[in-house]
C-alpha cells in the first residue's frame, strides 16, 4: 500500500503544474536577482526598492483573494491560472524602457496582477489533485521544483551579466529583462498543455464576503499568525541590496551585484533542498509546530543581516551563510503554508482560503518592505533588519502557541 501511495500522488497535475512553475521561476527570479543592481546602475535608493516590492505585493493581494473565492464561485480555476502565468511571464520585460522606478513599478505591479490572479488558484488545484496524507510531500516537492527554477534563473542572470557587453552601465540589464520572455512564455505554455482541470459544480450564490466570514474559526487564527510574521518578511530584493551594500566596498558596485546575484542562487538552492524533506516531514507531525520553527529562522535570518551591518562585515562566509539559512526558512515557510490550508478547510472553500492566505502574505509584504526600506533609508540598516526580526519571531510564537493548544483538524 506503502508503495501504491508514494506513486499515487504523483500525477500528471502535480508535475505539470511543478515544470510550469519552474520555467515561471527562471524568468522572474532572473529578473529578481538583478534588478537591485539595475536599480544602483539608474540611481534608485533602498526605500524606492522597497515601496516597488511592496506596492506590487500589495495589488496582487486583493487579486488573490478575489479569484480565489472566484473559483470556488464558478467551480473552475485553470483559465485563470494561465492568465496569470502569462502575465507574470512577460510583463517584467517592461523594465527594459526604464530610467527611473515609476516604470519598474508599472512592470512589477502588472507581472505581480498576473501572479495575484494564480498563486491561490494553483495552490486549490494542487491539493484537489492530493491525498490528504500526502499534502506536505506534494507541496514540498512543487516548491522544490519551483524553486529550481529560483536557482536556474538567477545564475542564468549572473552569467548573461559577465558575458553581455556593457555600452553603459544599465545596458545588459535591459537584455537580461527581454531574455526573461522566453522562460516566461514556456511556464504559459506547459499550464496551458500539460495541466488538466475537473471543473466543479458551480456555486453562483457565493458571496465574497459571506464566504470569508464562513471560513473556520481555527484557520481564520492561523492567519493571525501568519499575518504577524508576515509584517516582518521583507522582500528577499532587499537581502539581495544588502549583500550587494556590504560588498560594494571591497569588490565595486557591478561586481558586488554579480556576488549577491551569486549568493541569491544560493539561498533558492538551498530551499529548493530543504522544500521537499519539509514536506515529507510535515506529514508525520504537527505542520504548524514545523511552520513555526521555520519562522523563527526567518528571525534569526533578519538579525544576522542586522549584525552584518552592525559589524560592517565583508566576508564571503559572513554573507553566503545569512542567504543558506534564509534559503531554509522559506523552503519550510512555503512547503508548509501551501499544505496547511487543505487541512482547516473543506474542499468548495479552498480558493477563498488559499486567496485570504496570498492576500494576507501580499498586505505583510507590503508592510515588511516599505517599512523595512524606509528605516533603512531614514534610520539604518540595523534598524531595518531588526524590526523586521522583531515581527517574524512573534510570528513565530503566536502559530506555535496555536499549534500546541489547538487539536489537529484534516479536511479530505
Amino acid at each position: 500500500m506503502g508503495r501504491q501511495l508514494d506513486s499515487a500522488w504523483v500525477t500528471r497535475n502535480v508535475i505539470g503544474m511543478t515544470v510550469t512553475s519552474f520555467f515561471a521561476d527562471v524568468g522572474y527570479e532572473m529578473v529578481g536577482a538583478v534588478l537591485p543592481g539595475f536599480l544602483a546602475s539608474i540611481g534608485v535608493a533602498p526605500a524606492a526598492l522597497g515601496w516597488i516590492e511592496g506596492v506590487a505585493d500589495a495589488l496582487s493581494s486583493f487579486l488573490k483573494l478575489a479569484s480565489g473565492w472566484y473559483s470556488d464561485r464558478v467551480g473552475h480555476r485553470k483559465p485563470l491560472v494561465a492568465l496569470g502565468y502569462f502575465l507574470s511571464g512577460t510583463m517584467l520585460a517592461i523594465f527594459a524602457a526604464a530610467v527611473s522606478w515609476p516604470l519598474v513599478m508599472a512592470g512589477r505591479a502588472a507581472a505581480w496582477f498576473g501572479k495575484g490572479i494564480r498563486g491561490p488558484l494553483r495552490d486549490a488545484m494542487l491539493a484537489d489533485s492530493t491525498p490528504p496524507e500526502a499534502r506536505g510531500r506534494v507541496f514540498g516537492m512543487h516548491r522544490a521544483g519551483d524553486t529550481a527554477g529560483a536557482v536556474v534563473g538567477p545564475l542564468l542572470g549572473v552569467w548573461l551579466l559577465s558575458w553581455l557587453p556593457r555600452p553603459n552601465p544599465s545596458a545588459p540589464f535591459r537584455t537580461i529583462f527581454l531574455v526573461s520572455l522566453i522562460p516566461g512564455l514556456l511556464a504559459f505554455g506547459s499550464m496551458v498543455f500539460l495541466v488538466k482541470e475537473k471543473r466543479a459544480p458551480a456555486n453562483r450564490t457565493k458571496k465574497l464576503w459571506t464566504s470569508l466570514r464562513e471560513l473556520p474559526r481555527p484557520y481564520l487564527r492561523f492567519l493571525t499568525g501568519v499575518a504577524l510574521f508576515g509584517a516582518g518578511d521583507f522582500a528577499p530584493a532587499l537581502l539581495v541590496m544588502a549583500a550587494a551594500q556590504l560588498l560594494a566596498p571591497k569588490y565595486g558596485i557591478v561586481r558586488a551585484g554579480e556576488i549577491a546575484a551569486l549568493f541569491y542562487a544560493v539561498r533558492n538552492l538551498v530551499y529548493a533542498a530543504v522544500s521537499y524533506p519539509a514536506g515529507a516531514l510535515a506529514d508525520r507531525m504537527n505542520k504548524q509546530a514545523l511552520l513555526a520553527g521555520g519562522y523563527a529562522l526567518g528571525g534569526l535570518t533578519a538579525l544576522w543581516a542586522a549584525a552584518l551591518f552592525a559589524y560592517g562585515a565583508d566576508g564571503w562566509a559572513a554573507v553566503g551563510g545569512m542567504f543558506a539559512l534564509a534559503g531554509v526558512y522559506v523552503g519550510i515557510q512555503d512547503a508548509l503554508e501551501g499544505a496547511i490550508p487543505a487541512d482547516l478547510v473543506t474542499p468548495a472553500e479552498r480558493g477563498t482560503a488559499y486567496g485570504a492566505m496570498g492576500a494576507v502574505n501580499g498586505f505583510g509584504d507590503l508592510f515588511a518592505s516599505a517599512l523595512t526600506g524606509t528605516l533603512w533609508t531614514m534610520v539604518s540598516p540595523v534598524a531595518a533588519f531588526g524590526c523586521a526580526a522583531g515581527l517574524m519571531l512573534a510570528g513565530a510564537m503566536a502559530v506555535y502557541l496555536r499549534a500546541t493548544t489547538a487539536p489537529s483538524q484534516t479536511a479530505a
